[in-house]
């Protein structure tokens, strides 16, 4: 893992850089045609609630089908309904002659039965005009239905809970649920759970949802087995794409002027253009496309066949862009997106170069091709960062990299947006964070002098031999095991289940934290680390799982904690190798590299793991970024919302300050060491808060009164 700044690439950007170790696993298929998630997943075909939380383009839906079909055909159950948020991921449930490849039965939907295809459009009204549909369905004896989750919410309220007695649900993009009494598929799922007489298939690739509300509630996620495959084994297993770069690149003024340092035509490109209600967003999304488009050349019209423009590139190339902003003509909109869906399209790279989203074409939509995945502008939702990412970590024949890259507002004092700008920056460093521990490898954490697990390859370092960690991998399955000093060890089935399949959730929920992110970037008391590690981990673990006991909560604290530091010290491991000339092993992973050259060096024990800050190598990554200036302004910015400065007293020290400027040419530092410069320039910070306090109430009130 490296961060890579070369400035003479116009095209590159600060990045965190994953290798990948090339096995071709994720590709090899058994006597049944299944790849190795598949057939985890098959393994489980009998549980009655089966959760599968497995990554972007891992085959989840066929996973599904081999599912689904055994239920049919061996468990009783009278019909699959295959649920989906939107009608463009339909086509991944398409007809399957799975038996050409080993298995028992052929997937197949009848025409009339994917819903996803009907004509009209993507709302309420169309969704409820189904209905219907569903109820003739359920009435057939025919065996397999494929419906949006408006189509399905709607069903269920107007048929009933019982109409669907005796069928397999399957829900696609399961993270749209929520426990939240607000959400109607969350809470008819919870009816379904507790009539107790459907099988239900619940699938993600991100099972948190990105916001604070849980997916099920404990008692009913207690009731699902769990299938999961992380983006690690995923990526390993590939057998073309070598790397996966994640970037951040900020930029002031608006995005269109920018937009072309980042976005290369020369690679298969995802733009999502910010949502109009964003910062960032130019308030008209047409003319955003428009200028998207006369970045990369010529307009020389649009194919009648595909709907996509046609742009002739500066090196003579014409590019084929797909625009899916525009929704002013069905018909043609449509056209584009049958296009993009042609079967007989999909192994050809030359297809379509470019494709223009809003809220499409982030979930479930299949472009094996796509090199670059571009985001204008933070998302709401760090779950939406790793569906988007997941759409360029498909592999394909020559394919060899592929990146992530958030376009971001970069702080600017001046246009009064320091506080939010902050915010999104530091919601940025959060899934870049969230992104790392979704990549790495699966960790079993076990109480030191346990033995070695069978299975696994162990080092043999210079660290193992003076009293080092004893790491060991499972060339399989990508998991790592880490032997930990003091580690407690998980009592309950549950917490040890937690411990194995759910840590990434309790990670997510630590990033989240607006107020741990802050401290953990920006405050450098010694007890900072210690704080966030004990107290707000396990507040958040305490919340997360009240029913276990405490000794359970700790163990799983302890074990989220110790995954998501060593993946960070690793990184910087790694960084501080490629700064000093070192080379990784050859054959092997960098995260991989990493996690053995740190623990390898060292008797780990928890209380040092608590000891380190979590968030040392986001603030790496961070600098790198950012120059000095606008750093300086967000660290101002966070410090001086730790003092307590009253408005009269904070003008004075502006005041102060101004003094100071004409005196030494500068600013007072926030940081510095000299106590009443510190003191000063806290006071500007505090002043200029109040007077964006005040600005923001006047607009609220002449809003009120206009």
């Amino acid at each position: 893992m490296t961060t890579n700044t070369n400035p003479t690439n116009a095209y590159t950007v600060p990045a965190v850089s994953i290798a990948t170790a090339r096995t071709g696993a994720s590709s090899k298929a058994n006597e049944l045609g299944m790849r190795t998630m598949q057939e985890r997943a098959y393994a489980k075909r009998g549980e009655q609630y089966l959760l599968i939380k497995s990554p972007p383009a891992s085959g989840k839906s066929r996973a599904l089908m081999f599912i689904a079909l055994d239920k049919l055909n061996n468990q009783g159950l009278k019909q699959a309904i295959i649920v989906v948020p939107e009608r463009s991921i339909g086509g991944s449930f398409a007809d399957e002659p799975l038996s050409q490849y080993g298995f028992y039965w052929d997937w197949q939907v009848a025409p009339q039965w994917n819903l996803c295809n009907a004509p009209g459009a993507d709302d309420v009204k169309a969704a409820k005009s189904k209905v219907k549909a569903v109820g003739e369905f359920l009435a057939s004896t025919d065996k397999a239905l494929v419906c949006t989750h408006a189509t399905f919410r709607f069903a269920v309220e107007e048929l009933g809970i019982d109409a669907f007695d005796d069928r397999l649900i399957a829900i696609d993009e399961f993270h749209h649920v929520s426990s939240n009494p607000d959400n109607k598929l969350g809470s008819q799922l919870g009816e379904f759970i507790a009539r107790d007489k459907v099988h239900l298939v619940a699938m993600t690739g991100s099972y948190f949802r990105g916001d604070s509300e849980a997916v099920l509630g404990p008692a009913d996620e207690a009731k699902f087995e769990t299938v999961t495959y992380t983006y690690y084994e995923q990526l390993n297993g590939y057998r073309w794409l070598k790397s996966l770069d994640i970037g951040y690149f900020f930029y002031t003024g608006p995005y269109i002027d920018a937009i072309n340092k980042v976005l290369d035509p020369a690679l298969k490109t995802i733009v999502h253009i910010p949502n109009v209600n964003a910062r960032e967003s130019l308030k008209d999304k047409e003319r955003e496309v428009n200028e998207i488009m006369n970045g990369l050349g010529d307009w020389k019209g649009v194919d009648p066949a595909t709907g996509f423009h046609q742009i002739q590139a500066s090196d003579g190339r014409v590019l084929k862009v797909a625009d899916l902003v525009d929704d002013s003509d069905a018909a043609r909109r449509s056209k584009v997106l049958s296009a993009l869906k042609d079967p007989a399209q999909k192994n050809n790279r030359d297809h379509v170069d470019v494709i223009i989203a809003l809220g499409m074409a982030k979930e479930g939509f299949d472009w094996i091709w796509c090199e670059h995945a571009l985001t204008i502008g933070y998302r709401s939702s760090l779950t939406e960062i790793v569906q988007i990412i997941g759409r360029a970590t498909r592999d394909a024949e020559g394919k060899e990299r592929s990146r992530f890259t958030n376009l971001i507002a970069e702080p600017a004092a001046e246009q009064g947006a320091v506080s939010e700008a902050v915010n999104d920056m530091l919601k940025a460093i959060s899934a870049s964070l969230l992104m790392e521990q979704v990549l790495a490898p699966r960790y079993e954490f076990t109480p030191k002098n346990n033995g070695e697990k069978e299975g696994f390859v162990y080092n043999e370092g210079e660290g193992y031999k003076h009293g080092g960690v004893n790491v060991g991998v499972n060339k399989d399955t990508g998991q790592i095991h880490v032997e930990i000093n003091g580690l407690t060890t998980p009592q309950s089935p549950e917490a040890t289940r937690i411990c194995k399949e759910d840590l990434n959730e309790v990670v997510t929920s630590f990033l989240q934290d607006k107020t741990v992110l802050e401290r953990g970037l920006f405050d450098k008391e010694n007890s900072l680390p210690e704080e966030l590690t004990q107290l707000k981990m396990g507040k958040i673990v305490r919340e997360r799982y009240p029913e276990l006991s405490a000794e359970d909560q700790e163990a799983i604290r302890q074990h989220a904690i110790a995954a998501m530091n060593i993946t960070q010290q690793a990184k910087l491991a790694l960084a501080q190798a490629d700064a000093g000339g070192e080379t990784a092993a050859v054959g092997n992973t960098a995260l991989l590299d990493g996690v053995r050259k740190f623990v390898n060096v060292r008797d780990l024990d928890i209380d040092l793991i608590d000891r380190i800050n979590p968030f040392d190598a986001a603030y790496a990554v961070l600098a790198k970024t950012m120059d000095e200036k606008s750093l300086r302004q967000v660290q101002a910015s966070i410090a001086a919302k730790k003092v307590s400065i009253p408005e009269d007293e904070a003008r004075e020290l502006a005041k102060r300050a101004l003094q100071f400027k004409n005196e030494r040419g500068r600013l007072p530092d926030i940081n510095s060491a000299d106590a009443w410069e510190k003191k000063m320039a806290e006071g500007v910070a505090a002043l200029a808060r109040y007077r964006a306090q005040a600005k923001a109430a006047q607009a609220q009130g002449e809003q009120a009164n206009g």
